[in-house]
């Protein structure tokens, strides 16, 4: 008897061949990317055991596979490869959980290629979400079997509400849930919920950025304030191996930006030991590389005006690295501040990774603006515990943080936001030309290793429209678009080829589509540039020297 079928978004369950950032080719355009070219850069279906169980499964997924655990039986869970699902829900099956990330494609990423291409928002992510759910529907008719919809992405339904109804979901669950998934499985069939746990409804936030709560009875939500959130103690560790070998560090970040909704959660912080044991279950299964998951690894366990705690973050990474079967692990976030003022603990760091030619660290950051003004603003914190002004220039942190990073291997990928509140043609500017200084700059005879991807703040009631234009994009936003894509392309034919995996024609077509793809991409967006009016031979040439060759700045004063 299988009670409780767990399922996930598709794309979340996929390697795409372990290339830097290719994780987000689903949020492109359907009718830009063709399916066999999509198909073939995402890699094989994931795989599965005999039973039809995932072997590998989103950490989400396994987080709330082993709540259940703690109170119901092994034969009553299962995590359920999508081709498989006829083989558990079955008449006896209560509940089909499913996770997902952006089901509606209106995520960030993908808003920001819409508005390139323009038209009827059709992403890939939200075309295998369809498949997706239609394949469940299918198998679960003639069912008592509810279907509930959880993680990150079920904030897409609270703004585009009607779609629900399309796919006949039971219940939308919001929030953090570890700590009361099995009480929540346990009352859905009889629809007597908890007043006390959980809130029939879902939060929101108003124009000041204040968290509201507003009745609907397809969601559920635990309601606002600390309660909301399960304690360390009550999270517990994974059961079986995730994807990618990702596991978690930490939840929350306090930096505090006024964009992200991230910063508004409790900071909680697993042990080295609790993490490295989660990895050591992902290293039986044969994945040798750690994925270290936090929205801010340098805010791990951190002191005083962000100041980073090298020590907890020393024995953090030399306790993944200590496990048998890993032989490299990175963090997915952290911001560039730290690596400017500290560059003998990045030094350290890269060490106990084994950071090298071989072994480049990756990382997302969000630099977000080039602008002084614009930092200050949107993301005071970010440069914390060095201070715009006295420590420097908000570019010049940046470029010594990418200095520091390029010459111990690590290679930071950088998100870019245009139309941010208050953005001037100044701010747009002086984006353009960090871009280009970075792109233009060495340490140690070798250039800078970055990405960097431009994100439009699309309003909400664009998104309501479900349709957009390109003239969403002005001159100064495509200017800067031109100017990340300029060095994207650049990146791809420098790296494509060397950083894909696998066999020789694996490695071939992949390096082949992502350098044609980079150079393919900056034309297209370099026409659409030039058609609005933007001065393309300035954006190239903004702010690089003559000898297109810029060198150390020095070391940043700490706060």
């Amino acid at each position: 008897m299988t009670r409780f079928v767990l399922v996930s978004d598709s794309t979340l369950a996929y390697d795409y061949r372990n290339f830097p950032l290719l994780d987000f080719l689903p949020c492109s355009p359907s009718r830009m990317i063709p399916e066999f070219v999509y198909k073939f850069l995402r890699g094989p279906a994931p795989a599965a055991t005999p039973a039809g169980e995932l072997i590998n499964a989103p950490y989400p997924l396994r987080k709330i596979e082993a709540s259940l655990l703690r109170r119901f039986k092994r034969e009553e869970v299962v995590i359920a490869h999508e081709d498989y699902l006829s083989n558990f829900i079955k008449d006896d099956t209560e509940i089909i959980g499913v996770t997902t990330m952006d089901p509606l494609g209106i995520g960030p990423t993908t808003m920001s290629y819409y508005a390139l291409s323009g038209g009827e928002m059709m992403a890939w992510v939200r075309k295998d979400w369809d498949s997706l759910i239609a394949k469940i529907n299918a198998v679960r008719k003639g069912t008592k079997a509810k279907l509930v919809i959880g993680g990150p992405g079920v904030w897409e339904f609270t703004l585009l509400r009607d779609e629900i109804d399309g796919y006949n979901f039971d219940y939308v669950f919001q929030g953090e849930s570890e700590d009361i998934i099995d009480q929540l499985f346990l009352q859905i069939p009889t629809g007597d919920l908890d007043s006390s746990l959980f809130y029939n409804g879902y939060l929101s936030y108003d124009d000041n950025f204040r968290r509201v709560m507003k009745k609907d009875d397809l969601f559920i939500a635990r309601g606002i304030g600390v309660s909301a959130y399960p304690k360390l103690e009550d999270i517990p560790l994974i059961q079986g191996p995730s994807t990618k070998g990702m596991v978690e560090v930490m939840r929350g970040c306090g930096v505090g930006c006024d964009f992200c909704e991230v910063t508004l959660r409790p900071l909680r912080y697993y042990s080295p030991k609790d993490v490295a044991k989660e990895v050591a279950i992902n290293a039986a299964a044969g994945n040798a590389n750690a994925w270290l998951h936090s929205d801010e690894i340098f805010g791990y366990k951190h002191g005083n005006m962000f100041a980073p705690n090298e020590e907890a973050i020393s024995e953090l990474f030399t306790e993944v690295m200590n496990v048998k079967g890993i032989r490299t692990s990175n963090p997915t976030h952290g911001r560039i501040s730290i690596p400017a003022g500290y560059p003998e603990m990045m030094e350290k760091l890269s060490g106990i990774l084994k950071a090298g030619p071989r072994n480049w660290i990756g990382v997302q950051t969000g630099v977000e603006t080039g602008s002084d003004s614009i930092a200050k603003k949107h993301m005071p914190n970010k440069t914390l515990p060095l201070k715009i002004g006295p420590d420097g220039s908000w570019q010049e942190i940046v470029w010594q943080g990418v200095s520091v990073e390029t010459r111990n291997y690590w290679r930071p990928a950088f998100t870019i936001q245009v139309g941010q509140e208050g953005e001037t043609l100044e701010d747009y500017w002086d984006t353009i030309g960090m871009i280009n200084k970075l792109s233009n700059s060495y340490v140690d005879g070798r250039p800078f290793e970055f990405t960097v991807t431009p994100l439009l703040n699309v309003p909400l009631g664009r998104i309501k429209s479900r349709s957009l234009s390109k003239s969403l994009l002005t001159k100064e936003h495509l200017a800067v678009y031109y100017a990340s894509y300029l060095h994207l392309a650049k990146m791809a034919i420098r790296d494509g080829l060397m950083d894909t995996k696998g066999g020789f024609f694996s490695r071939l077509g992949t390096g082949s589509l992502i350098s044609g793809g980079g150079y393919f991409m900056l034309k297209y967006i370099e026409r659409l540039a030039e058609n609005a009016g933007v001065d393309i031979q300035k954006v190239k040439s903004y702010s690089v020297p003559p000898t297109k060759e810029i060198h150390s700045l020095g070391v940043m004063a700490r706060a």
